[in-house]
């Protein structure tokens, strides 16, 4: 039986929902290691809309109804899914991440921000089940806030890696092309679009997630 990953979307699209190369990037590594990917979103409305062309705000949206855009349709709300519907869990970045499903890119200095409930739920329930879980770019913010002591990264120093510190975590600094690993809490994050600058790298890094993730099961 072939293993099993979740990937969580945020929306489509990195002003305001999941990353799109590095989402893609992810469901081609997952399915070269051989796993059957499915999808989840919180059925809620995006806490922020932004026009991918101008950057101005857009009507609002339902993050589900925009990440399906991923699935081809066959994507479920986060509060159906069971943890028992997954072996590996895996975030993409995008602002989406910080907006839905979390609020830290709202907060002003980015400090004590809350995660979504369902979503942390869902994320609480995998690390209790021993579930590894992967995260992409400013992702990590979400373990941050829902594991307290986990060790993340998010690329080189910078605001966000400070305001992670604040909530308890650890960081460290990692190319776009590689991952860092916390074997106690069995989580695994890659930086991407927080320093990549080619969507090649972006592979690299989600391929080495991924190889990590599969060690960690």
């Amino acid at each position: 039986m072939s293993q099993r990953s979740l990937i969580l979307l945020s929306g489509c699209g990195n002003r305001d929902g999941s990353e799109i190369h590095e989402c893609v990037c992810a469901m081609l590594a997952l399915d070269q290691a051989g796993f059957d990917t499915a999808f989840t979103a919180p059925d809620m409305e995006q806490a922020a809309t932004i026009s991918h062309l101008t950057g101005s705000p857009a009507p609002a949206r339902n993050v589900l109804e925009e990440a399906a855009r991923f699935a081809r349709g066959r994507i479920r709300p986060v509060a159906d899914i069971s943890v028992s519907d997954f072996d590996i869990l895996v975030i993409p970045g995008g602002m989406g991440a910080a907006l839905t499903l979390c609020d830290y890119a709202l907060r002003g200095d980015g400090r004590g921000y809350e995660v979504e409930p369902s979503v942390r739920a869902l994320v609480t329930s995998a690390w209790k089940a021993s579930k590894p879980i992967g995260a992409m770019c400013i992702a990590p913010m979400v373990l941050a806030a829902c594991l307290p002591g986990v060790t993340v990264t998010l690329g080189s120093e910078c605001d966000a890696a400070a305001h992670a510190r604040a909530m308890g975590a650890k960081t460290l600094e990692c190319s776009a092309t590689d991952a860092v690993v916390d074997e106690d809490l069995r989580v695994v994050t890659t930086p991407a679009y927080m320093v990549a600058r080619r969507v090649s790298e972006i592979h690299q890094g989600a391929s080495r997630m991924v190889e990590e993730l599969e060690s960690l099961l």
